[in-house]
């Protein structure tokens, strides 16, 4: 009697699976709803709700004798910004490290990937992808920390003969850029895989030499490609504020200038109004870069 009642039970399961999987198939609009209803909802509330929530606490003010949050609606934050020229500096000093960042990783993604994908065999090549997603297992603060010993003064670079360059803006370049090459090496390295091999021959075929062939054949194929992977480099390198923190020494970036406003300082609202700033700038470049296809290849 059990094992009729359990038949039962999955036969009407089935059917009614039947019956769902038979109404998505004649409404695919109504399924393709209900799929992305989910994400689409948390994407609102989570990312689009919070930078909602950061852009208005911008427009409040900290009581100065209190030092209570008003929610007051003015402009004083961004006046500040732009009154006080170290906040000017600040924000000019991060997007130049941020370029500087991409661009470096840049010139060693490229050859890297093009080896990768046109030279080695498929054994190594996989080992190779490997090899380049293997820094991405560990934590980021033990890679910040495993740096750090070695710009320090006494640090592994004393110690093998060479001259530290110490805690700052260039420690912090090249931290960073260590942290991010991956991220604009698979771009890169999925486009020279889509990039066919008879194009270089054909190049080679009508007497282009090596340069030649990169500037006028390579180098177009694979541009969204790198426009892609700086999209990581640039965005991670704006919003980063623990790196600096372990390697920069005295320099401020936007990340940690929002960082000590949120915590010692407590000027939610400042701090806030310093957080649009990379908002504002990655706005910017994603929007010059639309067009270019590198968004497709994300």
């Amino acid at each position: 009697m059990t094992y009729v009642v359990g038949s039962e039970r999955n036969q009407q399961r089935n059917t009614m699976s039947k019956r769902v999987a038979r109404f998505g198939f004649r409404h695919p609009k109504l399924k393709l709803g209900g799929l992305v209803t989910g994400p689409v909802l948390w994407l609102v509330l989570a990312y689009i709700g919070s930078l909602a929530a950061l852009l208005i606490a911008a427009f409040w003010r900290i009581d100065g004798f209190t030092t209570k949050l008003v929610h007051d609606w003015n402009l004083g934050n961004f006046r500040e910004l732009w009154r006080r020229s170290v906040y000017r500096t600040i924000a000019v000093r991060t997007v130049g490290v941020a370029v500087a960042v991409t661009v470096i990783d840049m010139l060693i993604a490229v050859p890297m990937a093009f080896t990768m994908a046109k030279i080695m065999k498929p054994t190594r090549r996989r080992m190779a992808v490997v090899g380049v997603l293997m820094p991405l297992w560990s934590s980021y603060l033990v890679k910040s920390y495993a740096w750090r010993t070695i710009f320090i003064k006494g640090g592994v670079l004393d110690w093998v003969g060479l001259a530290s360059p110490g805690f700052g803006i260039s420690a912090t370049v090249v931290l960073l850029s260590y942290l991010w090459l991956p991220y604009m090496i698979l771009p890169i390295y999925a486009g020279f895989e889509r990039l066919p091999n008879s194009l270089l021959e054909a190049s080679a075929d009508l007497g282009g030499k090596t340069l030649r062939t990169f500037r006028s054949v390579t180098l177009p194929m694979i541009k969204p490609s790198i426009i892609a992977g700086s999209i990581f480099t640039f965005s991670l390198t704006l919003g980063d504020y623990i790196a600096v923190n372990i390697v920069g020494g005295k320099s401020q970036f936007l990340g940690n200038t929002v960082y000590a406003n949120f915590g010692s300082a407590n000027n939610l609202p400042l701090a806030a109004a310093l957080s649009t700033i990379p908002v504002v700038v990655m706005v910017v470049y994603l929007t010059s870069i639309r067009r270019s296809g590198a968004l497709e290849n994300l």
